[in-house]
């Protein structure tokens, strides 16, 4: 299949005018492979909607200085599919080919897509509009056509030819002359008779001039009814063509919806692993905080354990203190009761002394 390239200049005639236009990066189909996209801008370029009021047909044109990178007629059975959020495509069968446009925001996006979807049901019923004109023309066609065959009028038909006209003056004039009596008598009625017919005659004459300019302007309406129905057999093999352009369009259609579906599905998977990745993002952020709760929690044991410390080596030295306080007092003890004991063993030796005193004085008592 030949691929129909883009004129390299495009005039656009003054009876078109823009009605809504807006910026995009243009791209196209890569012709051989189907599946890649080839940009045919190197920037974003002012992509237009016309309408030619003439023609009653809408366009969409995109012109890169001169030269024309787009220039496609929106029929009713185009169809504008986002595939994303700032990308868009349709396909030209016309043009054998499939454009794209990448957009600065997805409200861009949206507003040339609504308006696509608008002009293009205005051009669905621009074409209903027009079928029913034509089936209102082939209708009058057909009867004129019928009636032309039927009962052609001519002047000679109604006023009859010259030799006609003259057929009863001769007659007259044939007569002869041996009966003048009753010839004389008719007179003065036939010629009222005469101008009777006279009137009859410019009438019918009045109503064969209409009639001829009737079927002059209805032979004029034929022969446009006829040009009318040639374009409208050319129109009719054009769309043929186009139909067989889509059959054979249509396998390539098949391959970029497999590829669009192996798209959707990576974007599927794609996304699925994302969310997985969130959601590990989410439960890694969880143990953060609680490895924060953690470390807060441990410097205020740490800080807790350092009090502690410093307390027990105040209880150490307290205790320590204690310790010798209790070894000296335990030692001042042990001296008291040594001391005591000491005191006691002298007291003890006196208390014998005193008791053998008492009782040596006792004796001495009885033997006085």
């Amino acid at each position: 299949m030949s691929t129909r390239r883009l004129p390299k200049v495009l005039i656009v005639p003054t009876r078109e005018q823009p009605i809504f236009s807006t910026r995009a990066h243009v791209f196209q189909i890569d012709p051989n492979t189907k599946k890649n996209w080839v940009p045919t801008s190197k920037h974003a370029v002012t992509v237009s909607y016309f309408y030619d009021s003439t023609r009653n047909v809408y366009r969409i044109i995109s012109l890169d200085g001169s030269k024309a990178i787009i220039n496609s007629t929106i029929t009713p059975n185009m169809t504008f599919t986002k595939t994303s959020q700032k990308f868009g495509q349709w396909a030209d069968s016309r043009a054998n080919t499939v454009y794209g446009l990448g957009f600065s925001s997805e409200h861009h996006l949206s507003k040339f897509a609504d308006k696509f979807q608008e002009f293009k049901e205005a051009a669905r019923l621009a074409k209903e509009k027009s079928q029913e004109k034509m089936e209102l023309t082939s209708t009058p066609s057909q009867e004129s056509a019928g009636g032309d065959i039927q009962s052609p009028l001519t002047p000679e038909s109604i006023n009859g030819t010259d030799d006609e006209r003259a057929t009863p003056e001769v007659t007259q004039n044939s007569e002869p002359r041996a009966e003048p009596t009753q010839n004389a008598l008719p007179f003065t009625h036939s010629s009222t008779i005469s101008k009777h017919w006279e009137a009859e005659l410019a009438t019918l004459k009045g109503n064969n001039a209409k009639l001829t300019a009737a079927l002059l302007e209805s032979t004029a309406n034929v022969k446009q009814w006829k040009q009318q129905l040639a374009a409208y057999q050319e129109e009719a093999e054009r769309l043929h063509k186009r139909v067989t352009e889509l059959e054979c369009v249509s396998s390539q259609a098949n391959a970029v919806h497999t590829h669009k579906t192996e798209l959707n599905q990576t974007i599927q998977e794609l996304e699925s692993t994302l969310k997985k990745k969130e959601e590990e993002i989410e439960r890694l952020k969880q143990e953060i905080e609680n490895a924060r709760e953690l470390q807060a929690q441990r410097d205020s044991l740490t800080q807790k354990l350092q009090e502690v410390e410093i307390r027990n080596k105040d209880l150490e030295g307290q205790l320590s203190d204690l310790e010798q306080r209790l070894e000296k007092s335990q030692n001042e003890q042990e001296a008291f009761r040594n001391n005591l004991k000491t005191l006691l063993e002298i007291l003890d030796g006196k208390i014998f002394e005193l008791t053998e005193l008492r009782d040596n004085l006792a004796k001495l008592i009885e033997c006085s």
